[in-house]
């Protein structure tokens, strides 16, 4: 071995042992990032058949090729549950009862399913009744990166309910880096979901959002404070958004106890930390306009040169 890359990997050994906090050795294998990356991809082929796939999906063969690929992922999936349940087993739970436990924790999670479609199906809706630059419903599938990552989200949540650690957040940040919109686990979103654009906008673990809201790209549903750390764990910590909310780019709503009341309609950059009654409008009110002579506009034209 060469001497530099001999005394290089003696270093960062040594720091293995120094800094010992972000290991991970001599104990079980945790579900891997890539393995369920990749069983995330193929949900998606199964929730949404032939948008996925680089293959043309005929309806004579829907139900075989829905089989098998059911199967695979069905394989995959309740291995990388089984290592998940190593790693925080449910309480009272014996390590030779983990197999069965991870088989039936599968089996329900893909049973499931059918009913995503179906809320599925009611996002794709309201992503295209209320975007008019939306062509059709297949666009909105195929372009859209809000319906990858409700897709992602709404499959987690199932896992999340089931307190399967680890591949919940794993999805769901897989879908966040390809999307940009950050949608955790453990939050309730209703159905006919949309947020426009999407970028930079952050839904906190224990929000609860209503059905028919509507969001745009960088809104905050957030914690108030994150001082107390693990002692806020459990506790609702982010905003309640009733039915037929529109919070709009920018805007940010903080607090497990405040609560936007239905059909109320959060302006631009908002930042709000309290409740709102139903039918409420929150602008800001300090915008100044000012009305500028043109000799003013030629040298603000100079100076932005």
């Amino acid at each position: 071995m060469n001497i530099a890359v001999a005394q290089l990997t003696e270093q960062l050994v040594a720091s293995y042992a120094r800094v010992g906090g972000i290991n991970h050795l001599d104990g079980k294998n945790l579900p891997s990032k890539r393995a369920i990356a990749l069983i995330t991809a193929d949900l998606l082929r199964l929730l949404f058949p032939g948008y996925f796939s680089q293959r043309v999906l005929h309806s004579s063969a829907v139900q075989a090729q829905t089989s098998r690929l059911m199967d695979t992922i069905r394989r995959r999936l309740e291995t990388e549950v089984y290592r998940s349940l190593e790693y925080a087993p449910p309480a009272d739970t014996k390590t030779k009862e983990l197999r069965g436990v991870a088989q039936t924790l599968t089996h329900e999670f893909l049973s499931r399913l059918p009913a995503i479609r179906e809320l599925l199906q009611t996002d794709v809706e309201a992503a295209y009744n209320g975007d008019p630059a939306a062509l059709s419903r297949e666009e909105v599938i195929v372009a859209y990166p809000f319906v990858e990552a409700i897709a992602v989200q709404r499959l987690a949540h199932e896992l999340y309910g089931r307190r399967v650690a680890l591949i919940p957040r794993i999805m769901t940040e897989w879908a966040h880096s390809r999307t940009g919109l950050d949608l955790h686990p453990g939050a309730q979103i209703g159905s006919h979901f949309f947020v426009d654009h999407c970028t930079g906008t952050v839904v906190g673990e224990t929000t609860t959002i209503g059905d028919h809201v509507k969001m745009y790209q960088g809104v905050g549903l957030v914690a108030r404070s994150l001082a107390g750390g693990q002692a806020l764990r459990g506790q609702k910590r982010h905003p309640t958004i009733e039915d037929r909310v529109t919070i709009y780019a920018g805007a940010t709503i903080m607090g497990g106890d405040t609560i936007v009341g239905a059909g109320s309609t959060i302006g631009a950059n908002v930042f709000l930390t309290h409740s709102v009654p139903p039918n409420s409008l929150v602008v800001n009110e300090d915008v100044e306009v000012k009305v500028m002579a043109k000799t003013d506009l030629m040298e603000e034209a100079s100076y932005q040169i």
